[in-house]
């Protein structure tokens, strides 16, 4: 399949089934996918079921284009008599979301040429970037890769901090001076410290900012100039983290970002809770960015890079996708 690649980073095939099972299950739980076979339950496939099922999609969040797309491929099938019950639809319509999917489940692959590999990680307030280093830096050192992290937000002394724990955590270095420094000058030092200790990885935090604040977003672009004057070819990854629970707003985010500075992967967090997952849908239509990991909690377990059909049978058939893994 387009996506089978997508899951090489998790462990085995068994975490990979108990990540998205428990994705599914957490759909399921706080009706924040689809469901859809509690929707057609004895129902005869016809024009109001696809109206029906058009309401859901946006409700969930898939947005009016991938809603679109989406919808025009299942007429067509209906048309011509290929969907004759409810599994057939519920197939039809994973395969659908699975296609929207599936170009964007790209791996993140470190280039063991580029000495670091410099990963500059940017988005908005609380979308979770600081949790996402966290998490990177401890799966890169149980790779066996060295790791420098440069505290690059320092307008919050509480996230110079933060980030200082998870270095301790993942066994990185953390690279950081006092709150209110220039953010360009902690990268600046973070790169030629990652150079000197020949670190396999740096990964730059930034300061979280509102996508529609020009005057921060030009700030974000200095960080990257700077990159590049100790690295032309850096930074080799802009990663953009996005908090599902913000929705439509999260799509235009990772519009505003990408135009600034852009973007070269998507990380999804906070997938539990509230979030509606066909927020990812809409992002994949959209800009056809690679989405490289998704968060459904806390626990170092609840991060792993995304799968597209994985993904599309935990949206489209919640807690009775099972394993997680379809087709």
């Amino acid at each position: 399949m387009a996506d089978s690649d997508s899951t090489d980073g998790l462990p085995g095939n068994g975490e990979r089934r108990g990540f998205f099972k428990r994705l599914a299950e957490r759909f399921s739980r706080g009706r924040l996918g689809l469901d859809l076979p509690d929707l057609l339950r004895g129902r005869r496939i016809d024009a109001q079921v696809l109206e029906d099922l058009e309401t859901r999609l946006l409700t969930a969040d898939v947005g009016i284009d991938a809603t679109a797309h989406i919808l025009a491929d299942l007429h067509k099938k209906v048309a011509r008599k290929e969907l004759a019950d409810v599994d057939a639809l519920v197939a039809a319509l994973r395969e659908a979301v699975a296609g929207i999917l599936a170009p964007c489940a790209r791996p993140l692959v470190i280039d063991p040429g580029q000495k670091p590999f410099t990963i500059l990680v940017v988005g908005v307030n609380g979308s979770g970037k600081t949790t996402t280093i966290g998490k990177l830096a401890r799966r890169f050192h149980d790779e066996g890769r060295s790791v420098v992290l440069a505290a690059g937000d320092t307008f919050r002394a509480a996230a110079i901090e933060q980030l200082s724990i998870w270095a301790e955590r993942s066994g990185a270095d953390c690279i950081a001076q006092h709150a209110g420094a220039d953010p360009g000058a902690v990268v600046f030092d973070a790169l030629q410290s990652a150079r000197a200790r020949k670190a396999d990885v740096l990964l730059a935090d930034t300061a979280g900012r509102l996508h529609s604040q020009s005057h921060l977003m030009e700030e974000l672009k200095k960080v990257k100039r700077v990159v590049q004057r100790v690295d032309p070819t850096a930074p080799h990854e802009v990663l953009l983290v996005l908090d599902a629970n913000q929705g439509q707003n999260a799509l235009a985010q990772a519009v505003q970002f990408h135009e600034a500075v852009g973007v070269t992967g998507i990380v999804i967090t906070k997938l539990d809770g509230t979030a509606k997952g066909g927020i990812v849908v809409a992002i994949a239509r959209r800009l056809g960015l690679p989405i490289r990991f998704i968060g459904i909690g806390e626990q170092a377990g609840d991060f792993g890079e995304f799968a597209a059909r994985e993904f599309a049978s935990a949206l489209v058939e919640g807690a009775r996708a099972g394993s997680g893994v379809s087709g």
